[in-house]
């Protein structure tokens, strides 16, 4: 039901300006496969691994693969995993400025942080970033920076809608909350709960982690304390999933996501958007980069395109939250996996 879409891109764009800093110069040439006879490298480094995430950075390279830019063809992607390490982040950053890449998609908050840190000239393109802002990674969503763009997973209605359903249709006074405090992006979205809970009349109860080995533990210490508990688009959290998911199913807990490849693993709701079709996105960003269409100062930061409240039925039964039929005029109905 949520195959991501995969979204056709038709371009017929003459001349290709290769990147400030990689010492290029400028050519004549089919722009659907970039520079004749040049073979782009591009940097692809990831936070950790998780759905959201990879689906992602697989969005990035079709949207590239649609327009010309072919693996094996004319491009060479070298991807780098931070498996949740911030210390990795920064070393796959220098590497990549080291080895002149000739731009880097930077996947989640902290990769994108570092890659900035690494170098003011390459191209940078960053997804799954809430608040970049905030993070320190462009001046203004419409005027971002010399040489960084990208997405932003941070939809202002998203978490309002999901807050709402929660306390209004679930029920919910006290929701647990559960976070690595260390990720800038996590501390944006837990401050916004709070506020939207507030308003709502309910209360959130914060569990803090710093590992993905901690989050069994901080979901077990909410029992007898939560209602309901939400999930923000943590990456360490996120990336153990399965470990809040077990307390809520035996616990009888409503479980609540920020994104929808979560609430596919066993949330009973999210309201959010594909992944895939973020990381799609920032490739097109990447395109107009790769073919010299504009300079990465000309682009803005760009939100999620669609967004939707999506109910896991099967996640509802296992957390013992009723189903109400009515709730098909706001949302859509998943059966939950198999």
């Amino acid at each position: 039901m949520f195959k991501q879409l995969k979204i056709l891109a038709v371009a017929s764009l003459v001349g290709v300006t290769l990147l400030s800093g990689c010492g290029s110069e400028s050519t004549e040439g089919n722009a659907a496969e970039g520079e004749k006879g040049k073979t782009y490298k591009i940097g692809l480094t990831q936070f950790a691994e998780h759905p959201s995430l990879d689906a992602a950075t697989e969005g990035f390279k079709k949207a590239l693969e649609d327009e010309g830019f072919k693996e094996g063809e004319n491009v060479e992607f070298d991807f780098q995993n931070a498996q949740g390490d911030m210390n990795n982040t920064q070393t796959i950053a220098n590497n990549f400025v080291g080895d002149k890449v000739d731009l880097i998609f930077a996947n989640a908050t902290p990769s994108a942080v570092s890659v900035l840190n690494a170098t003011k000239d390459i191209p940078i393109l960053f997804t799954s970033v809430t608040d970049p802002i905030g993070a320190g990674l462009v001046e203004a969503l419409d005027k971002p920076g010399n040489n960084i763009t990208g997405t932003t997973d941070n939809h202002p209605d998203g978490t309002a809608k999901t807050i709402q359903f929660i306390v209004e249709e679930a029920g919910a006074k006290n929701i647990g909350v559960i976070s690595n405090a260390g990720e800038q992006n996590s501390e944006v979205q837990v401050d916004q709960v709070k506020k939207l809970a507030e308003e709502k009349g309910a209360t959130v109860v914060e569990a803090s982690v710093s590992t993905s080995a901690e989050v069994k533990q901080a979901a077990e210490s909410l029992v007898g304390r939560v209602n309901a508990i939400y999930v923000p688009t943590d990456n360490t959290v996120v990336s153990a999933l399965e470990s809040v998911i077990s307390v809520a199913n035996s616990e009888k807990i409503p479980l609540f996501v920020g994104e929808l490849d979560s609430m596919e693993r066993g949330a009973i709701a999210a309201s959010g958007f594909s992944y895939y079709d973020l990381g799609y996105q920032t490739g097109k960003m990447a395109v107009e980069i790769l073919k010299g269409n504009k300079k990465v100062s000309e682009i803005p930061v760009e939100l999620p395109r669609s967004l939707k409240l999506v109910i896991n039925k099967k996640a509802a039964k296992a957390q013992g939250l009723e189903v109400k039929q009515e709730w098909a005029e706001i949302a859509e109905f998943f059966e939950g996996k198999q």
